[in-house]
């Protein structure tokens, strides 16, 4: 066993993946969680925005051994399933390749089989109903406190990892500093969300191999399957506006709107008016640091280091690969803290920010870009390419979602270059027999390198 411990505040998926894949490497693991422990009590669950469980995060699972534990909570999304505001729906594949699909999983549920994973280690002692209270960084610890006799204690930072999400308070206890000079931009717009229950024998309503999506403009409606036949429905929506938040707050004002936008589904939402009404706004925002670190004692990560809004279905998953790249890190350079930290910040920090602004990108393509007929013209064009060159052009969404091995900044960069020559290929074609395909792909081979030079695995 390595004899100093190593303190997690924040038992999460990450700060709980994390405590599994140190206490592997030899390290002696405190994991401290403000909330009970939810396989005990899992009425304090919180929000239960589905995830979206992509390569990346499936290739950390793996890294630990445990993917086989949490694939039975997957339910497979093969692609966007639109629905029009006119009736029509359409169908857009995420990826041309048969393995390439997302998979929504219940954050509770996942979050179970993590802490029977963590909790299995002999090096990894847990507690609950343990918060933090602030960080000193002078006296190198965080003031904890014990929800369930009111005491207070201090646990040393050397090293101690905050995985405690967006709202950190060790971050936030030094935020406008030069310790790690975090932002925290809000979006303005919310969300709340529905369920939509089993049919008839347990059956789903809607197409349970799908990501739906109800797109309109400024906002939009999302359904992700669950493993028992329900539905998990987020209504994404700006605060304030002439369509917002703002203007539901009665019985009237959320049946109109619903049927006005959302026809087909709110059918199948029992008590639709009075349930939406009783759920709490959400809030979103993007949180960005210039530091993930102070010296070796602290370190920020998953949410508390870079939360992202979820339009990409990447939070989870770029949390899971930092977990895996820390891991790689301590692996090949030991433990000596700052140096580790520094390291770890170096290699993920451009990541983190490139993913950032790409799923606030996905919000606008969600709720907008996917009703223009020439973005369909343009995901076949990316696709004739991929199969055309595969070796220099893969569509950017599925570098995102399917390729571990290609650092988000790459596929940001490429991506950027590759929306270009979609849409200077698409213009003025309305199918896909009127676009040069030779001319496309010749000059993808011009513009893009191969792929191969910009892989790297992490895991190694």
């Amino acid at each position: 066993m390595r004899n100093h411990p190593v303190n997690i505040v924040g038992a999460g998926q990450c700060g709980t993946l994390l405590a599994f894949l140190l206490a592997r490497n030899g390290f002696v693991v405190n994991l401290y969680e403000r909330q009970v422990d939810p396989r005990v009590d899992d009425t304090q669950a919180g929000r239960s925005i589905n995830l979206a469980l992509a390569a990346r995060g499936i290739n950390a699972l793996q890294h630990a051994g445990i993917y086989s534990a949490v694939e039975p909570l997957l339910v497979p999304m093969r692609g966007r399933l639109l629905h029009h505001l006119d009736g029509a729906s359409e169908f857009l594949r995420y990826g041309q390749h048969s393995d390439e699909q997302i998979y929504s999983v219940t954050r509770i549920g996942l979050n179970k089989a993590l802490l029977d994973a963590a909790g299995a280690q002999d090096n990894v002692t847990m507690r609950f109903r343990q918060e933090a209270i602030g960080y000193d960084a002078q006296g190198r610890s965080v003031l904890m406190h014990d929800l369930d006799d009111d005491s207070q204690y201090e646990i040393d930072t050397r090293p101690l990892i905050s995985a405690e999400g967006a709202r950190s308070v060790v971050r936030r206890s030094v935020d406008g500093g030069n310790i790690f000079a975090g932002v925290v931009t809000p979006l303005q717009h919310g969300y709340k969300e529905l369920t939509v229950p089993p049919g008839p024998g347990g059956k789903f309503q809607l197409d349970p191999n799908a990501l739906h999506i109800w797109p309109r403009g400024g906002f939009m409606l999302i359904a992700l399957p669950n493993p028992g036949g329900d539905f998990t429905l987020t209504l994404f929506l700006p605060n304030e506006s002439d369509v917002s938040f703002d203007m539901l707050v009665d019985k009237k004002s959320v049946e109109d709107f619903f049927g006005q936008y959302f026809a087909d589904v709110a059918a199948l939402i029992p008590n639709l008016a009075s349930d939406f009404i009783s759920r709490p706004l959400g809030s979103l925002a993007t949180v960005r640091c210039r530091h993930w670190h102070h010296h070796g004692q602290v370190l920020l990560i998953g949410d508390a280091a870079h939360a992202i809004v979820p339009f990409h279905g990447q939070g989870m998953n770029l949390a899971f690969e930092d977990c895996v790249y820390l891991d790689h890190v301590i692996r090949n350079h030991g433990s000596n803290w700052g140096d580790v930290f520094s390291l770890f910040e170096a290699g993920q920090l451009g990541n983190a920010n490139a993913i950032a602004d790409m799923a606030l990108d996905n919000y606008v393509e969600m709720r907008d870009t996917v009703r223009d007929p020439k973005f369909a013209l343009r995901n076949a064009l990316a696709f004739e390419l991929e199969r055309s060159v595969p070796e220099h052009f893969i569509p950017r969404y599925s570098m995102v979602m399917f390729h571990a091995d290609i650092p988000y900044q790459v596929a940001r960069q490429r991506g950027e270059v590759q929306q270009a020559l979609l849409e200077k290929f698409t213009r003025g074609a309305s199918k896909l027999v009127d676009i040069d395909i030779d001319a496309a792909a010749a000059a993808a081979l011009d513009q893009l390198p191969p792929i191969d030079t910009v892989r790297f695995d992490r895991r190694s």
